[in-house]
């Protein structure tokens, strides 16, 4: 992992959500590493790679499934998702955004009332939510970016 400076304030609440996922590590996240990997092998190949697979596909056939992998390379170099704080949750029902607003913190697990009963989180990622908002409070938030940074998103 290259070294990274530290976050500052408007860094870590652009990349973490206030329920604790990180939105930096997202597969749709605009200028995130997913996104501009994708986007540097796609230039590396060029837009004119297909037929040479296809002819190469005969040395190794992997590559028979080249127009597959350069649609699903497009999508994942096509993240535009700039945050759950500007509204491009992915989740679509969360609940969390709007009360981090209304209860003016940037992390559930900063809230005084942190674990909270009903968090609106959409089902499944509660425990999830419990953990990161421990860690967010034990560690602090730039502790926490660190610590995401170095793990895979989707473990």
């Amino acid at each position: 992992m290259p070294d990274t400076p530290p976050a500052g304030e408007q860094e870590l609440t652009r990349l973490i959500a206030p329920c604790g996922l990180y939105c930096g590590g997202c597969l749709a996240f605009s200028g995130g590493p997913i996104r501009n990997h994708a986007r540097a092998l796609a230039e590396l190949l060029g837009p004119n790679f297909a037929p040479h697979a296809e002819r190469l596909s005969a040395m190794n056939p992997a590559l028979g499934d080249y127009p597959q992998f350069a649609q699903l390379l497009s999508f994942l170099a096509s993240g535009s998702c700039q945050g759950c704080r500007e509204g491009g949750c992915l989740l679509g029902n969360c609940g969390v955004r709007q009360c981090s607003m209304t209860r003016k913190v940037d992390f559930c697990g900063l809230c005084p009332d942190f674990p909270c009963q009903a968090p609106g989180l959409p089902e499944g990622l509660k425990e999830r939510w419990l953990k990161n908002g421990e860690i967010l409070r034990q560690k602090g938030p730039a502790a926490f970016l660190e610590l995401v940074r170095s793990r895979p998103r989707y473990p």
